[in-house]
């Protein structure tokens, strides 16, 4: 996949910029006063679908994260898509953060498996394994597996990923993204070296999430 081509505003939003701000002029000509709300309404919309271009780290040890968040989980877990133990990081977006999904590492996908599911709350643990999820394994240069899964959220319905079985990915490849709120959990070897904390803000991209052994 190439670098994705259209920086500054992700192509997805244009529709909803656009029936927004049609909304928004036609109310104003009629009654100004009442589509103050609806301009509001624009610039959120405009803000959510922001998608500026980030710089990409070059450790090639370096697993990148694939969201703009708070980093929510930590911990030892097991990788129900690759069937092993693993070092999960888990990364929470809400309807203010940059909501494309970016590859953490260079690799060629092996798997894309989607899920049905419900629809809570992202920051919870549940989520991982109850919600609408898209899970994503590549296979690194050095033949390491790396899963990452888009998770829908309380408020998000809509989860696009772009890649496919056999695509080749580069860190920092934007591809796909969840509208409206979600989460996403990268599975890593457990002998992989963890660069952030719960709690962490952290960015796609440009945040380094572990090092890789």
């Amino acid at each position: 996949m190439n670098h994705y081509p259209h920086p500054i505003i992700a192509r997805e939003g244009w529709p909803f910029i656009a029936i927004a701000v049609a909304a928004a002029v036609l109310v104003g000509y009629f009654a100004p006063l009442f589509s103050i709300p609806l301009w509001l309404v624009v610039v959120f919309v405009v803000q959510f679908f922001r998608d500026p271009a980030r710089t990409i780290p070059q450790d090639p040890k370096a697993v990148l994260c694939p969201a703009d968040g708070r980093v929510v989980v930590v911990e030892k877990a097991t990788d129900p898509h690759v069937g092993r133990e693993a070092l999960k990081i888990s990364v929470f977006m809400n309807v203010f953060n940059v909501h494309s999904n970016r590859s953490p590492v260079d690799g060629v996908v092996r798997k894309v498996e989607y899920f049905p599911g419900a629809f809570v709350n992202a920051a919870l643990d549940k989520a991982s394994t109850e919600n609408e999820r898209n899970a994503v394994v590549v296979e690194a240069k050095d033949g390491t597996m790396v899963t990452f899964v888009q998770i829908a959220g309380l408020v998000a319905r809509r989860i696009l990923c772009y890649t496919k079985v056999g695509d080749t990915l580069a860190r920092g490849d934007r591809y796909g993204m969840i509208r409206f709120g979600s989460r996403v959990d990268v599975y890593l070897p457990t002998d992989a070296r963890p660069r952030v904390a719960v709690g962490d803000i952290v960015s796609a991209t440009e945040t380094i999430l572990a090092e890789l052994n």
